[in-house]
This record gives structure tokens, sequence and C-alpha cells, in this order.
């Protein structure tokens, strides 16, 4: 059996997040869930290199936004991928930070589980099933 791939799942709301966690989880991912940029710093600092798979952050967060928690994990973490999602639309330009980005509730959640997949993938580094992993980035890219 496959080691489960972790998540850490970054935001403020409680609702939202224990939907995400609860989505995540019932996909076979592990999440590591955090409502303040800060724990996550704090956790990503303890981390070992390579033991998180993904920084999954919402943008607008007390005290640090989305984009600057991604900015600083990357330093703690450099092969760490980031997705930041946003309730608000135009924030695109502040994702400078993120590897991806996806609009909060304009994005279905098998969207946003495909783009997870992605960038898990990405991580790991080019195996065999990266040509479709490619091929589901550019659908996910042609229904944008």
């Amino acid at each position: 059996m496959r080691p489960r791939k972790t998540i850490l799942c970054v935001e403020d709301n409680e609702q939202v997040l224990s939907v995400r966690k609860f989505l995540l989880e019932t996909r076979g991912y592990r999440v590591v869930a955090m409502r303040t940029a800060a724990e996550a710093l704090e956790y990503l600092q303890a981390a070992v290199q390579g033991t998180v798979d993904l920084l999954l952050t919402d943008l607008l967060l007390p005290q640090m936004d989305g984009n600057d928690l991604i900015r600083r994990a990357k330093q703690l973490h450099p092969g760490l991928p980031g997705l930041l999602v946003s309730g608000t639309v135009t924030s695109f330009d502040r994702a400078a930070a993120a590897d991806a980005f996806l609009p909060k509730g304009a994005s279905s959640p098998a969207e946003v589980l495909d783009r997870i997949k992605i960038l898990v993938a990405r991580k790991r580094g080019p195996k065999k099933q990266v040509q479709s992993v490619r091929v589901l980035e550019e659908q996910v890219a042609l229904a944008s």
C-alpha cells in the first residue's frame, strides 16, 4: 500500500476547514488542518523535508495572507507546492507565490481534487503516470 500524501490545509473559517478536511480525507489524503498562518509555519519548521506534499491555503487569513504564507513555506521547504484558494476572484494577481490558484465557490470539489492530484504528482517527480497527469492538467486548463 502506498503511503498517504500529506496536505497542510490552512483556513480560518472553521466550517470550510472541516468540509475541506473531510473531502480530502475521504480521498485518501492525510490532512493537517490549521486555522492560522503562524500555526502552519510553526508546523513546517518542525516538519522533516519531504513529509508535507502540498500546502493548501486560503488567501485571506488574519495577520498574514496566504500568498505570504506560501512564500515563507517555500523558504522552509523549497519543493513544496502551494495551492491558493480565494473567494475574491480578482485576487489572482496577489497569488504570485502559489503554484496554482482556484477561486473559492467557483471551483467544484472535483476541480479542486484534480488540481491537488496534479500538484502532488509534480512534487513527487516524473514517473510513468506523468503523461496522464499532463493530460489532466490540460483538461483542467481548458475547462477554466
